[in-house]
């Protein structure tokens, strides 16, 4: 006579440990997303012992080593930097140009970017790093 057994044993995975490792793992990327710098264009920038920071809205203009321009990220010839920053000086009331210039690039380039600032009436900020 054969006796059938009731209990079948069943494969369970334990997922009480899964969701702490998720959380986890989301709280670091939030922090690491956070800490991210919005300016991907690397460069040196001029030192200064004392830095202030802005909270305000803002336009970035990078300026590479090899003169390459670009407007908060997007490469832009010389000649339509003063058609750019006037479209995106539109869109925002009171916006601040930041300007990210390399230390070792002549003063007349900076100059040449500062006219077109006072020629479209915009605030000027030139970005530098700690000493």
């Amino acid at each position: 006579m054969r006796i059938k057994r009731n209990k079948r044993f069943a494969a369970e995975v334990a997922t009480s440990s899964l969701s702490d490792i998720m959380f986890f793992l989301l709280l670091f990327f939030l922090i690491i997303s956070t800490l991210a710098n919005p300016n991907v264009i690397k460069m040196t920038l001029p030192k200064s012992e004392a830095n202030q920071q802005t909270n305000k809205q803002h336009i970035s203009l990078s300026v590479t080593e090899d003169k390459h321009y670009f407007i908060d990220k997007q490469e832009v010839a010389f000649s339509d930097i003063e058609a750019q920053l006037k479209a995106k000086a539109a869109a925002g009331a009171e916006q601040t140009v930041i300007i990210r210039i390399p230390y070792n690039l002549q003063v007349q380039d900076l100059v040449d970017l500062l006219q077109i600032g006072v020629k479209l009436n915009l605030k000027f900020v030139l970005a530098t790093s700690k000493k």
